[in-house]
């Protein structure tokens, strides 16, 4: 990578990212100001403008905490803590992790499948297709607590209710993705293999199947973050002790702002590495099969 193309990528994003840190630090003093000023009049004390920030910035429970507070909380449960902690944000992270890669697994396979009878049945396609989008319009926290029940009556806990809301998230994009890459060979070279006699199989594994993987992995990035997603709602109405989800519901109980604040961005990093890790694995696979990079 040159350094010119290095600057114009790190540049931008930096400019964007200090600009939202300092309007989270406005919105902090703004939003933490009402409470603050409460409490010094409680105790009679009357601060200066620059102590009255100070304090705005540095509230046990903020209403919106400051920046360097979520961060100084995130290296503090992700560093200093035992893996095994309660309290390690890598261990909730961990918890988190095991269902999404569960349900992304159930939830890419399926899709696929899916797909695959998509676009070789056009009866699947004229009664399937609808039913799959409608499904998507459905919220998934009236999805969740549905699951939930219902596979808590059979006696079905744990890591498997919740992979299934994640594989509930997850099977569309890769639905829609591989459908339109299956399709994806022009007419031309359809046209090709019926002049070299090839089978419906052959045709299959040879063209479309190799034309479908850019899209097969577009479409897993955005399934693994919707697969993430799937899997903290799925914590949620179970009242989980552990995961991403449990720190949060245990964050609003308490009016913990700042162990919710670093929960979210736990679960944030989680996400954009879950991502970076499919695009990695993407342009292997593109260079294992005689790509050239960009």
């Amino acid at each position: 990578m040159r350094p010119d193309t290095v600057k114009d990528r790190i540049v931008p994003v930096l400019t964007i990212l200090l600009a939202l840190i300092a309007i989270w630090y406005v919105a902090a003093v703004l939003m933490n100001a009402s409470f603050q000023r409460d409490m010094d009049q409680r105790a009679n004390q009357t601060p200066g403008t620059v102590e009255f920030v100070e304090k705005t910035l540095s509230q046990p429970k903020p209403l919106l905490p400051a920046p360097h507070q979520v961060a100084q909380n995130v290296f503090e449960n992700t560093f200093l803590r035992k893996l095994s902690s309660n309290r390690s944000l890598v261990y909730h992270s961990w918890v988190t992790l095991s269902s999404t890669l569960l349900g992304f697994g159930f939830g890419t396979l399926l899709g696929i499948v899916i797909a695959v009878g998509i676009v070789h049945i056009k009866a699947l396609e004229r009664s399937l297709m609808p039913w799959i989008i409608a499904s998507q319009t459905v919220p998934i926290l009236a999805i969740a607590p549905m699951v939930i029940v219902v596979l808590g009556a059979v006696n079905i806990t744990g890591l498997v209710p919740k992979a299934l809301i994640s594989t509930y998230l997850s099977f569309f994009p890769v639905t829609v993705g591989m459908v339109k890459g299956l399709r994806s060979p022009e007419v031309m070279f359809l046209d090709l293999m019926r002049t070299y006699n090839a089978t419906a199989a052959q045709t299959f594994w040879k063209l479309r199947v190799p034309a479908s993987v850019p899209f097969l992995f577009t479409s897993m990035k955005v399934a693994i973050a919707a697969s993430l997603v799937g899997a903290i709602v799925g914590e949620l109405p179970t009242g989980a002790v552990a995961g991403i989800g449990s720190k949060l519901l245990a964050g609003s109980y308490y009016s913990q702002t700042i162990d919710i604040w670093a929960a979210l961005v736990a679960g944030s990093v989680l996400a954009a590495s879950l991502v970076a890790i499919v695009g990695l694995v993407a342009k292997i696979v593109d260079r294992s099969m005689g790509g050239r990079p960009a």
